[in-house]
């Protein structure tokens, strides 16, 4: 993975730290790299966010994707993604 994974990564943490949610850049045993973000007001509502580069070359070069795999958002857009997961870990009444 490359640095432009990492810096997307960062932008994306600091993105969710600004709606409350906490989140970290978490490397793996064997260099992948991912956002784990939790929900502090409901700690079961979580999710891991990567970030990969995009292999159709009319595509932007790199997407934030939930942990099944499916593209969540252009990584050009940090804050458009942290709303989406924000959304989707919100607990009731939040």
């Amino acid at each position: 993975m490359g640095d432009d994974n990492f810096e997307h990564l960062e932008r994306l943490v600091a993105e969710l730290g600004a709606r409350g949610l906490l989140a970290r850049v978490v490397q793996t045993q064997n260099g992948r790299r991912f956002v784990r973000v939790i929900n502090p007001n409901a700690t079961s509502l979580s999710e891991n966010v990567t970030c990969r580069s995009a292999a159709v070359s009319d595509m932007p070069d790199w997407w934030y994707c939930w942990s099944w795999g499916e593209k969540m958002h252009t990584a050009d857009d940090p804050a458009g993604a942290a709303t989406k997961v924000a959304r989707v870990l919100a607990a009731v009444g939040e």
